[in-house]
């Protein structure tokens, strides 16, 4: 293999993926994102995307009173979530550092979930997620890279091929591929050999029950399918990670928009009759 296209797969591959730490759980997470900040133009906006269950138990759901509303309504609030960002010096690993990060947005749906930096230095090293016109162009036997925290060891990459495109599962669609990944590589990335892209998320593999245990088949791997990505992308107003047109103060006041017009909707709809 070609030196350049070693460094290549160190920069696109390899260095974007991190860890991730709740109080309870961990995984991995892939920075996809890092852009100036549009009011400090000296600072960067991070953004790591991971999957839902990476950090659940950082997302707490209750009761709180709506004054508006003159009710309880459910409300979710996040405590921050922990990254774990790696420097090298080409294959060697020099240093995992630990930044505190926010949950920004997440869809249990698609199991995927988005976590803001404290961090606002540039980050040299980020993924770029395929862009949406290259997914119906995508075949079989297409090499491919999952590259994570393998039960939570520091990252690294595994080679496989492609070996199902639309695997329909809880009627959530994903990829399948042959590269070997295990607990831990929930929240990695799953990445075209052609174009270093970001197919999609590791997310789930496949137990069969044997006895009294629980054999995982790891070269049956699931990964989330990069429309679910886009979905997730334009339904949380986070356009842009991909949209260079649009930045992340945009897309805060589209959200907030957003949860104003639900709130309106609700207070607008008529009181159901009391039935005798």
């Amino acid at each position: 293999m070609a030196r350049d296209t070693i460094a290549s797969l160190h920069e696109e591959i390899l260095y974007p993926v991190t860890r991730i730490r709740t109080d309870k759980a961990g995984g991995s997470g892939v920075l996809i994102y890092s852009g100036a900040d549009q009011k400090k133009p000296e600072r960067y906006i991070n953004i790591v995307l991971t999957c839902q269950h990476v950090i659940d138990d950082a997302i707490k759901l209750r009761d709180d009173w709506d004054p508006v509303l003159r009710k309880d309504v459910k409300r979710d609030f996040f405590e921050p979530v922990t990254v774990e960002l790696f420097d090298y010096e080409g294959s060697k690993l020099l240093s995992a550092n630990s930044r505190s990060a926010d949950i920004i947005a997440y869809d249990k749906h698609h199991d995927l979930a988005a976590v803001k930096l404290h961090d606002t230095r540039q980050m040299p090293y980020v993924a770029t997620v395929i862009p949406q016109e290259r997914i119906e162009a995508l075949r079989l036997f297409e090499k491919v890279w999952v590259s994570g925290c393998s039960l939570l060891h520091d990252p690294f990459a595994n080679p496989g091929t492609l070996t199902y495109l639309r695997e329909l599962i809880d009627q959530k669609t994903y990829l399948m591929c042959n590269a070997p990944s295990i607990f831990g590589n929930s929240g990695g990335g799953l990445f075209q050999d052609e174009g270093h892209f970001l197919l999609g998320l590791t997310s789930r593999i496949t137990g069969i029950q044997v006895g009294f245990g629980v054999d995982i088949m790891t070269w049956m791997g699931f990964s989330t399918h990069p429309d679910r990505l886009y979905e997730f992308f334009q339904h949380q107003e986070l356009q842009f990670i991909y949209d260079p047109s649009d930045d992340y103060y945009a897309a805060q006041a589209r959200r907030e928009q957003r949860r104003k017009d639900a709130l309106r909707s609700i207070l607008l709809q008529p009181e159901r009759p009391v039935e005798d």
